[in-house]
Order: C-alpha cells, then sequence, then structure tokens
C-alpha cells in the first residue's frame, strides 16, 4: 500500500547540492532521511530511486558492504515493480555494475554491465549519455578481466556517443585517461609511452574546452582526473586540474 511519495526531484538537487560541496556525510544523512521517508509510505519508486543513489555514495567513500547491499535491495525492488525492461532497471544495473568492479566483484560486475546494455539498445529512449556512460565503465570492467579487445570497441562507443553530448567532453576525457590505463595493462608501460603521452594531451586538451561550464562537475572531473596526469608524470597538469577543482568548490 502507497500513502505517498517522496519528491524525487528535489531529493536530487539536493544531493547535488551536498555534491557541489563534496559534503559526502550531509550526502548521506539526507539520502539515508529520504530512504526512511519512502519506506514509511511505502514508495517503492522512490525507495528504487534513493537506494540507486546510496549506491553510488557508498560506492565513493569506499564501503563495500553497505553499497552492494543497498545495490542488492535495489535489484530486488527492480522485479518487484516489474522494471526489468525499463530505464530504471538499466540505471540500476550500471548502478551496481560500477560498484562490483570498484571492490573487485568483476564477473559479477560484467554480468550487470551486460544486462544493463541490453535494456538501453533496446530502448529508443536511452539517452546517448546513459549509453556512453556505460560503455565506458563496462571497458573498465572488461580491463580488469583481460578482455582488452573488447575494452577498446567500447571505449571507441563511448566516444562516439559523446560526440552528441551537450559538454560531453568531459566525459571523453575520462574515456581518453581510462585508454591510457588499458594501454598499460595491457602491453606495460616502456611499450606504451608513447601512447599514454599522446592520450593525456587529448584528454587535457578536452579538459580545456572552453565551452565547458567551470561548475561542481566540471571540478569533480578534475579532481577525479587529476591524480592520473599525476601517475604519468604529468605534475603540472595535475596541479593545474586540482586548482580549478579547489577554486569552483572555494567560489560555491
Amino acid at each position: 500500500m502507497t500513502l505517498g511519495s517522496i519528491p524525487q526531484q528535489r531529493v536530487v538537487e539536493k544531493l547535488d547540492e551536498y555534491m557541489s560541496r563534496r559534503d559526502y556525510a550531509g550526502a548521506e544523512r539526507h539520502l539515508l532521511y529520504w530512504l526512511e521517508e519512502a519506506l514509511a509510505a511505502g514508495d517503492k519508486r522512490g525507495e528504487l530511486m534513493v537506494r540507486n543513489e546510496l549506491v553510488g555514495h557508498f560506492r565513493k567513500v569506499g564501503n563495500k558492504q553497505q553499497a552492494l547491499a543497498h545495490g542488492d535491495a535495489a535489484l530486488a525492488l527492480v522485479d518487484e515493480l516489474g522494471f526489468g525492461e525499463t530505464i530504471s532497471a538499466g540505471t540500476t544495473y550500471t548502478n551496481v555494475g560500477t560498484a562490483c568492479n570498484a571492490f573487485g566483484e568483476n564477473e559479477r560486475s560484467l554480468a550487470m554491465f551486460q544486462k544493463a546494455a541490453a535494456v538501453y539498445e533496446a530502448s529508443p529512449h536511452t539517452k546517448p549519455g546513459l549509453l556512453g556512460g556505460l560503455y565506458n565503465n563496462m571497458a573498465l570492467t572488461c580491463v580488469s578481466l583481460g578482455r582488452f579487445d573488447e575494452a577498446d570497441e567500447l571505449y571507441q562507443r563511448a566516444l562516439a556517443l559523446m560526440e552528441n553530448v551537450e559538454n560531453g567532453e568531459l566525459e571523453q576525457a575520462i574515456t581518453y585517461l581510462n585508454m591510457a590505463d588499458a594501454a598499460v595493462a595491457q602491453n606495460g608501460y616502456e611499450a606504451s609511452e608513447r601512447q599514454v603521452e599522446e592520450l593525456l594531451d587529448t584528454a587535457l586538451a578536452l579538459l580545456d574546452t572552453p565551452s565547458v561550464p567551470r561548475d561542481g562537475y566540471y571540478a569533480f572531473v578534475c579532481e577525479k582526473c587529476a591524480p592520473v596526469f599525476a601517475h604519468y608524470g604529468f605534475f603540472l597538469a595535475d596541479a593545474d586540474l586540482k586548482e580549478r577543482a579547489k577554486s569552483i568548490y572555494e567560489r560555491d
């Protein structure tokens, strides 16, 4: 029995505010509060949305137990609601697959991504950004499993899709950095050094795209990318990206 529904859009907007300030503790309190509200109201759709966000939150803070527990609960809700062939199901499979990859459960991760791909590719309503993000994450799992040819094909698909996404340059930059890591994983750094430099140069040029808004998400991407540049000896780029992120967070 549903007694009401939680305001999903407002929940997400407030979550974005917490994340723009990197207030992970606040974000967690916010999500757990609305999870209780959804449970009390019997709002299964709202519960699914919040649990999906909790999967991502606990993945970011490194809490495997909670990330996968909320993931399992979200998957159960997909079945209970009969959402198996909907975009909501694809989003849930993607979130759980990403968490599994983050915590080293790569066989399960790939299985989740394959289910997400089946949903997204069959739906005419799938936005290019969703599919591109899926292919990028799926490729990471393929690299972890040593399936390099499949990973490269997925990265190329992701890059092509992001050509049609507003401000898709940020996701493309992340993809090029992932491709650098894949090249090293497959062939070693010495054999891949020139390729890595070219991929990192391309990624940096994309991050410099003038039309991309310098907002909280841009700061998040800069923070995410900076350590990769440092890892490969691009220390000036690392410092610059960290400073870009810091100035945005302090401004906001």
